[in-house]
């Protein structure tokens, strides 16, 4: 018999079809059962295999390029290219960079893996069952089908089961329902068509608590075909795939090996066919030589760095990141899904309206709060000097089971200690000026008729001060007026009429309809003890004294949220297990739908087609009463369609949806530990407003990293471009390999770290979220690369040909007929070839150096020009580029390290000269290239 239908049957079906009794199992029949079913254990269904998870790593486009320079650089130490060390200190450094990112990323997607073992820990280690007639504590994964369990306050249930005895019990459900309200168990079979785990009230479940009463269950699953189970199955079913950015890193990569390949290719060849060298090797160096300038070395380490550092600031708007690429998948995010309970609302139950003696009163004030009023046509209203609202306050402290506390942490808050509906009514009452401790001071509780599934209600019989006895029920209005006989209205007790009863009913179903929780209050003074408090004695010949409507509310700047959602182009999305009124009530008011707006529940989404499905998903958004099946299909559904997702949730059964998710996040007060391990990211606040501030610092970090990426590979290309030029023209290297490694890590790489902490370009949230799918090597940036490239190459080249005319004199090769540069120069200047080549690579070393710490300004803003941005707040790039240009007179200035580097001093005529063909770094208009132009001629 499928699991799902034990609710719908009888005890005695279930009894029978289990094969077994009210008396549990013997001993003898629960090993044999043990053997056929297995341990009550959650099995992992697919190892992770450390070592191959760790190799996989290094399988990265771009770190394959990183691992081909490490072999090019000790290739040409190996075979003597100029200052072999510069190609050992070469790999060194790239060697560094790659096992630093491989142990990275290894740490992180391993601790991705382990929610299976998250969902292992709550699991409960002991159970009670009935063996052989008898009680007995065994541990939990001996469990068998047809085991009878006995369940009190405070136990973890260790199997699903069908409930066969049930006193006041009540179970925690969250881990599976997400929704914090403990659920009433009861005996009586439920006919429901595709009920979710909170409407069957006539079972219990794996992972859930009991909060309240006693009951015992007949175990109908076990290990895996448990609820639990299945959750622990779509676990490990769930693939997290790559984000945005590491596809971007991972095109970046591919094209990048592409282009090196053809330059070498081509350089290679030019160097065959014209035969200017004397060996195959020397021709070979060459095209090493492009290739190790065409490596944007610092390019992963940087990326790993400022993701890293977003992961800290984010640490301040409460949201804790686990795997660094998700900071900035979430600047990319289409769609955010998420949970409503504590979320999207306050998760604290709040009275909002009371009706007593004919008056229907606002109360003001959210969630458990000590600010508040009442209001009565918008008056203010004393509802203490009212006697009839005041005993609705004083029967609403009496018939509780629950505390409140301070705050520790907020003086002008309360929390609460156990059942929230009953904390609701508290608050309400201290709201109104009326202290627990004083009432209590006046009544003595002498005994309780608990909250019973059948009867729906609940009666505390309590003793005044005088000695009088009273009983104070409470329970739902359908539920509670039929047993009244009299009304306290006008400050006297009359005969309730079916007239009163109606109008009463009438303001309760305005009150569901406005998706309030309703209770209704009565009492009946008592002339004497019942003999043992018969629920039946006790309960009739109520007064009724009013009804209180509650709800959980919404946070207050949830509404804010989703408009700055709407107006950056990300669509939020309401899931909830509560019911269709409820959600469709809270979602106007945030909102998030209009009053007519589509709203639809599992057994809806069940009743449709795969096509009609996924019609469904991309225009619905709220969806009510789901399992997790639904969470996972709308988020796969989703990201099908090339939506970059965010999934909210905190119970255990959201945890196959948030591993799915682009984005997962969790809960960081209310979250499941296993919810957590799948999640990328925790809000410490539980707040979607915080979603929606994370949204916008991944798309702040994205920018930033646009802005450094497109700063390392205009720097590279203009190297490229320069080594090709004159690799093709037959002339002498214009740059160092030594010189290269220092621009491409230490001039190029702080201020490229700074680009990634510099201030947002302004208006991130203003526009609409990058095209799922679209590269960050796009046209525009492909062009802005390739212009600033060549502009740095028109600058080089000129520093290069105008020192060698300078100091050298007539130009071999352009000027006249190519011989030979040692005799040609030395012979005509009386100065060393050497020298002369030194000196001219120096000064395009230091043109290059200049041309990029100028050029970094253009890149903070791909929207408007560099003069039209604001610079004071880029004090980290400032410091940057500071720093870059005292190493950089360093190497030219100071003997120990121009040694190192084979720089020379520059006179004032050299830095004229570079001083004058850099200055073009600062005109090359980006919001043009961009395509941006009319956007920033608008701002």
């Amino acid at each position: 018999m499928a699991q799902n239908s034990w609710y719908d049957n009888d005890v005695e079906h279930v009894l029978k079809r289990l094969e077994t009794s009210v008396e549990g199992l013997s001993q003898e029949e629960a090993e044999t059962r043990l053997a056929q079913y297995g341990p009550n254990e959650l099995v992992e269904t697919g190892g992770i295999n450390p070592l191959k998870m760790f190799l996989q790593q290094f399988m990265d486009p771009m770190v394959m390029i990183l691992m081909i320079a490490i072999l090019i650089s000790l290739f040409t130490s190996l075979f003597g290219m100029e200052h072999e060390e510069s190609g050992i200190i070469d790999a060194l450094v790239i060697s560094a960079i790659v096992i630093f990112n491989a142990v990275f990323g290894f740490v992180q997607e391993y601790k991705s893996e382990q929610a299976l073992e998250a969902l292992k820990q709550m699991a409960a280690p002991k159970a009670r069952v009935k063996r052989d007639g008898l009680w007995t504590v065994i541990d939990s994964r001996e469990i068998v089908p047809g085991d009878l369990i006995g369940l009190e306050p405070g136990d973890l249930v260790a199997a699903d089961g069908r409930v066969i005895y049930a006193v006041g019990f009540s179970a925690d459900e969250a881990p599976l329902t997400g929704e914090s309200i403990s659920v009433r168990k009861m005996v009586n079979t439920i006919h429901l068509r595709s009920p979710v785990v909170g409407d069957m009230k006539n079972m219990v479940f794996q992972g859930t608590t009991i909060t309240a009463g006693k009951g015992n269950a007949i175990v109908t699953s076990t290990g895996m075909r448990t609820q639990f189970g299945k959750i622990a199955e779509l676990v490990q079913e769930s693939d997290k795939s790559m984000t945005p950015l590491q596809l971007d890193l991972e095109d970046l990569g591919k094209k990048l090996g592409l282009l090196i390949i053809a330059l070498c290719a081509i350089v290679l060849a030019a160097e065959i066919i014209k035969n200017v060298s004397d060996s195959l090797v020397e021709e070979l160096l060459a095209a090493i030589a492009l290739a190790v300038s065409a490596i944007p070395e610092g390019l992963p380490a940087v990326v790993t760095i400022t993701l890293a550092i977003g992961v800290q600031r984010m640490v301040s708007r409460n949201a804790i990141v686990r795997r660094l690429p998700s900071v900035e998948t979430l600047g990319s995010t289409t769609v955010i899904c998420s949970d409503k309970t504590g979320t999207i609302t306050k998760n604290e139950m709040t009275a909002t309206t009371i009706f007593a003696n004919g008056m229907t009163i606002s109360v003001s004030g959210v969630g458990y709060n000590r600010s508040g009023s009442f209001t009565r046509a918008s008056e203010p209203f004393d509802v203490l000097s009212d006697p009839h609202t005041k005993k609705l306050l004083e029967i609403g402290q009496l018939c509780s089971n629950s505390l409140l506390q301070d705050e520790p942490t907020r003086k002008s808050d309360w929390t609460i200690v156990g059942d929230p509906t009953e904390g609701a009514l508290l608050v309400l009452a201290e709201k109104a000026g009326l202290p627990y401790k004083d009432t209590m001071a006046k009544f003595s509780e002498i005994s309780e008729i608990s909250f019973d599934s059948a009867r729906k209600r609940m009666t505390s019989i309590n003793k005044e001060t005088n000695g009088q006895l009273i009983a104070c029920t409470k329970g739902a209005p359908e539920v509670l007026l039929p047993l009244c006989t009299s009304i306290y209205e006008n400050g006297e007790i009359i005969p309730i009429t079916q007239e009163m009863h109606d109008s009463i009913i009438g303001i309760s179903a305005g009150f569901a309809e406005n998706a309030l929780r309703v209770l209704a209050l009565a009492f009946r003074p008592l002339e004497s003890e019942i003999p043992e408090w018969e629920p039946e004695m006790v309960e009739r010949n109520l007064i009724f004294v009013g009804i209180v409507g509650m709800m959980d509310p919404p946070r207050a700047e949830v509404n804010d949220a989703i408009k700055l959602c709407k107006k950056a182009g990300i669509r939020p999305i309401m899931i909830t297990g509560d019911h269709k009124l409820t959600a469709r009530a809270i979602a106007v008011e945030v909102g998030l739908i209009e009053r007519n707006g589509e709203v639809l529940s599992g057994v809806d989404l069940d009743a449709l087609s795969p096509e009609e499905f996924t019609q469904t998903v991309m225009r619905c958004n709220v969806y009510a009463r789901v399992a997790p099946e639904h969470k996972l299909r709308i988020v796969t559904t989703l990201k099908a369609n090339n939506e970059i997702t965010a999934m909210t949730g905190d119970g255990v059964n959201d945890a196959p949806a948030i591993k799915a998710a682009n984005v997962g996040i969790s809960m960081g007060i209310r979250g499941a530990d296993v919810t957590k391990e799948a999640s990328d990211v925790i809000l410490t606040d539980d707040n979607f407003a915080t979603i929606v501030s994370a949204i916008e610092k991944g798309r702040e970090i994205y920018s930033n990293i646009r802005k450094f990426v497109r700063f390392l590979l205009a720097a590279n290309f203009d190297e490229v471009f320069l080594i090709f030029t004159v690799i093709m023209l037959g002339l002498p290297l214009p740059i160092t390999a030594i010189q290269i490694l220092w621009l491409n890590l230490a001039t190029d790489g702080f201020p490229a770290l700074a680009l990634g902490v510099d201030p947002p370009e302004p208006g991130v949230m203003n526009r609409p979220p990058r095209k799922p799918g679209a590269k960050m090597m796009d046209r525009g940036m492909g062009s802005f690369i390739a212009i600033a490239g060549f502009v740095a190459f028109l600058a080089s080249v000129t520093v290069f040909m105008t020192t060698l005319t300078i100091y050298g004199g007539w130009i071999p090769g352009i000027t006249g007929p190519v011989v030979d540069w040692h005799t040609d120069i030395s012979s005509m200047t009386g100065v060393s070839w050497e020298y002369i080549l030194t000196h001219a690579r120096s000064a395009v070393f230091v043109s290059v150096v200049t041309f990029e710490l100028l050029f970094v300004w253009n890149c903070r803003d791909e929207y408007h020009p560099v003069w039209r941005t604001e610079i004071r707040g880029s004090k980290v790039l400032m410091g940057a580029v500071a720093l870059s240009v005292i190493l950089t007179l360093f190497t030219i200035y100071f003997p120990p390290m121009a040694a190192v580097f084979q720089t020379v001093p520059l006179n004032s005529i050299d830095w004229v000269i570079v001083i004058l063909t850099s200055i073009p770094a600062l005109l090359i208009p980006p919001h043009i290239i961009f395509g941006h132009h009319k956007e920033a001629m608008s701002d």
